[in-house]
């Protein structure tokens, strides 16, 4: 089994050359007092060796064991209290927490990254901590300065977790069914009552305490979404920053899953457990969207970290494993046969692989710049032009990122064939893994109808003018530098400009057939795809100019492989992007014609 080698090379040179972070953090005076690039890269190397040497030789023990179900109690795979321990004891559970309750307060920028190489090393122990930090966001944008006090400084240290409980055995995307209610208890708690399924975190033995984020609502709520509120409800009550008694929140059982087997997925049952009002009432799913936001990012980068992990293992077994002659300058006469690597059914599964991947990280990047802008910067125009990238791209990213990552980790494994699909080389586990990640934090479909109806339709595309308007500023620069007469990058920019404004004509036409529910439902994910196929084209124009620029006074090999790998998907994966456009175009009178009693 392959082991995880943190891509950090990469992580540097996007953050340097490509985004210029020491600019950026400078010209935020919160963020010049808190990071440099020097402090970031040392996180970042101290994040890399606790992924790889103490989280990744847990993946497949823990996928072996599984989390277990006894008596209400649950326990996680051997070797996971230890190693969450050192992670807590680490700070890392507070990497972007608020300085003022304890956190480190370190930009998103480097959480996205550091999130990455959790999820490749272990997707199962990552979501342990990456749940509790969307809860933290929720809680401090949204709690009250007493429940902010009370509860996040020990959250932000790992000494308590938090759970997001949302889904209920009737209600998954419509949250507007959901039973569980929330009775007011004469001061300024309630008693929750409810079942709550598919709750990852919901009980596990890493912790001493649970604050679990629960939607419910009150007798007299209104019907639907407007009528739901969101609490806070301990596992253990809390006063004075001691345990005290139980909280009459219990766990049912624990799922039987496909993959993320050593991540516990919770029924949870509130029965009369004391909660307390994070937000207003009624307002409780605005409130969870901050939490939810956040962790469809984070589910996105599970994506890319699935997919990194399965590029590693099947870059390196093709250079190792020999079958057959290879054609021409690769041959080597010297071996009985060549490795697997020289042949081009290979090459164009590993190069499909690491094009995306890189191209996911550095979108990753871009959209956890926007975050940035919007939480720390002091310019009010430069935060309502990121806030509305923000909205636009996370869609984007949580689907696009996962249905790649699934593609990739499918096409690691049958570069390993039928070793590929045994369990002790990992990539059927890759596989098994990452496939939830298009499902949880809300499928990939109801991402594309987000992106589609709420964030192009609803509208009129002004957020999506921001996204085009800023890869047309891009091109025009490019256009009148000294660059754009080189050969290698000429044709890359002139496909981008292509592409954009086949994507401007495409988001046209969907706002002149928007009064057909049909049309953007239909439409949605080929829709969602044409915009992520955009997206990666401005990315790999972005690092090819770098690369170039970086080629001038560096012979590092890294540059070289940047635009190896950048023409490559101008060459084989752009391409893509016309079978999406030309499906939306014929319109969807033959994906509604069927009767439904025919299927």
């Amino acid at each position: 089994m392959t082991e995880f080698k943190p891509p950090l090379n990469d992580m540097s040179f996007l953050l340097t050359k490509v985004f210029d972070v020491a600019s950026l953090w400078e010209s935020i005076p919160q963020l010049k007092e808190t990071v440099d690039i020097d402090t970031a890269e040392a996180i970042l190397e101290e994040a890399g060796k606790l992924a790889s040497g103490l989280i990744a030789p847990l993946n497949r023990s823990g996928d072996e064991e599984g989390a277990q179900w006894h008596d209400g109690v649950v326990t996680t795979p051997a070797g996971f209290k230890e190693a969450y321990q050192t992670f807590a004891e680490g700070g890392w559970s507070g990497l972007g927490g608020d300085p003022a309750y304890g956190g480190m307060g370190m930009p998103k920028m480097l959480g996205v990254l550091f999130d990455e190489m959790m999820y490749a090393a272990n997707s199962s122990f990552a979501l342990y901590p990456t749940l509790t930090s969307g809860a933290c966001l929720a809680l401090n944008a949204h709690g009250s300065e007493a429940l902010k006090q009370k509860y996040l400084p020990s959250l932000y240290s790992g000494r308590w977790a938090s759970s997001m409980c949302l889904t209920e055995s009737h209600s998954g995307t419509d949250l507007g069914l959901i039973r569980t209610k929330a009775i007011p208890n004469g001061d300024d708690s309630y008693l929750i009552s409810g079942t709550k399924i598919f709750i990852t975190g919901g009980d596990q033995d890493l912790n001493e305490n649970i604050i679990h984020l629960v939607l419910a609502k009150l007798p007299d709520a209104a019907p639907g979404a407007r009528g739901i509120s969101l609490f806070l409800v301990p596992k253990i009550n809390v006063e004075n920053d001691q345990l005290t008694t139980a909280n009459n929140v219990s766990c049912g059982s624990i799922e039987h899953k496909m993959g993320i087997k050593a991540s516990a997925t919770c029924v949870m049952n509130f029965d009369e457990s004391v909660g307390y009002l994070v937000g207003e009432v009624g307002k409780g799913l605005a409130c969870m969207f901050t939490m939810m936001n956040y962790e469809r990012l984070s589910i996105g980068i599970q994506g890319i970290g699935c997919g990194e992990m399965a590029y590693q293992g099947a870059a390196e077994y093709a250079k190792d494993r020999l079958q057959s002659r290879g054609v021409g300058a690769l041959k080597d006469p010297s071996k009985p046969a060549d490795p697997i690597v020289v042949h081009g059914d290979v090459r164009r599964m590993l190069l499909t692989m690491r094009a995306n991947n890189e191209a996911s990280r550095a979108f990753a990047l871009y959209i956890a710049k926007q975050l940035d802008i919007t939480k720390f910067s002091e310019d009010t125009q430069a935060v309502a032009k990121a806030s509305g990238l923000v909205a636009l791209l996370t869609p984007v990213a949580k689907a696009f990122f996962t249905d790649l990552g699934l593609e990739s980790t499918v096409l690691g494994q049958q570069v390993y064939g039928g070793h590929g699909y045994i369990r002790e080389w990992g990539m059927e586990q890759l596989v098994r893994d990452v496939r939830i990640a298009q499902i949880y934090e809300g499928t990939n479909g109801i991402q594309a109808l987000d992106l589609i109806g709420r964030k192009v339709a609803m509208n009129q595309g002004k957020d999506f003018e921001l996204f085009s308007q800023e890869i047309r500023e891009f091109v025009s620069d490019f256009n009148g530098s000294e660059l754009a007469s080189n050969t290698r990058l000429a044709p890359m920019f002139t496909q981008l400009t292509a592409s954009i404004e086949q994507l401007e004509q495409l988001t046209q036409l969907i706002l002149s057939r928007a009064g057909d529910g049909n049309e953007l439902n239909g439409n949605a994910v080929d829709y969602l795809n044409a915009f992520g196929y955009s997206a990666f084209a401005f990315m790999w124009c972005m690092m090819a100019v770098a690369a170039v620029k970086e080629q001038q006074h560096d012979d590092n090999c890294l540059y070289e492989n940047k635009l190896v790998v950048a023409e490559f998907f101008f060459a084989r994966i752009l391409p893509r992007q016309q079978a999406h456009i030309g499906a939306i175009q014929s319109g969807v009178s033959s994906l509604m014609a069927l009767p439904n009693e025919m299927f």
